[in-house]
């Protein structure tokens, strides 16, 4: 089985769920995205409507296609839609994976939903998928996303300056972090301990 298929699953602790995105998934998605908040150091801004229905089927899209897989967080104390997150860049004969597109509304924030998503799609990366590396991006200047990945266990590896393109013209450099295989036991126990907020 691909690393596709087997990457369209649904995730899941007494925390968070976190399902492959369908278009049933659209209102909960409509709720949170339209806060300006979320998007300050994206590549994409959902600004409107419109935009909202253009980012939300380009999603949709890439997840059908295979191209990535991407999920839906929800919040098991709520039962809301928090947010979403993905699988990206997967280099099956790499056994290398990105964990990324990662956004949350801001009144998930700092609710631990971030730490036990990522803890869900690295468990079932390394442990189901076989993947050797999962790798993070974000923007260099983005430190609310820095501060995660640190909590999470991931190593910062380096910068890749002028990396792509923002919306207004600035040229974005980004910070990669990983996680290796060899690292992830370490990782795994580290995170089943629960978040920890700074």
């Amino acid at each position: 089985m691909s690393w596709s298929e087997q990457s369209r699953v649904r995730l899941e602790n007494e925390h968070v769920l976190l399902t492959p995105l369908t278009e049933s998934d659209r209102e909960g998605w409509r709720e949170q995205v339209m806060d300006p908040d979320i998007w300050t150091h994206f590549v994409t801004r959902v600004e409107d409507q419109a935009s909202f229905v253009r980012f939300f089927y380009s999603c949709l899209s890439a997840s059908d296609s295979g191209e990535q897989t991407t999920f839906t967080i929800t919040d098991k104390s709520s039962g809301r839609v928090a947010g979403s997150t993905s699988y990206g860049n997967m280099s099956e004969p790499d056994l290398r994976l990105e964990v990324g597109n990662s956004w949350l509304g801001s009144e998930f924030w700092g609710r631990g939903i971030n730490h036990w998503s990522k803890y869900l799609t690295m468990r079932h990366a390394f442990e189901v998928m076989g993947a050797e590396r999962v790798e993070f991006k974000t923007d260099v200047l983005n430190e609310r996303a820095r501060r995660g990945l640190r909590a999470i266990g991931a190593t910062e590896e380096g910068v890749l300056r002028s990396y792509d393109v923002m919306p207004g013209g600035r040229r974005r450099d980004v910070v990669y972090y990983s996680v290796l295989r060899s690292e992830w036991p370490g990782v795994r126990e580290f995170l089943e301990e629960g978040p920890r907020f700074r």
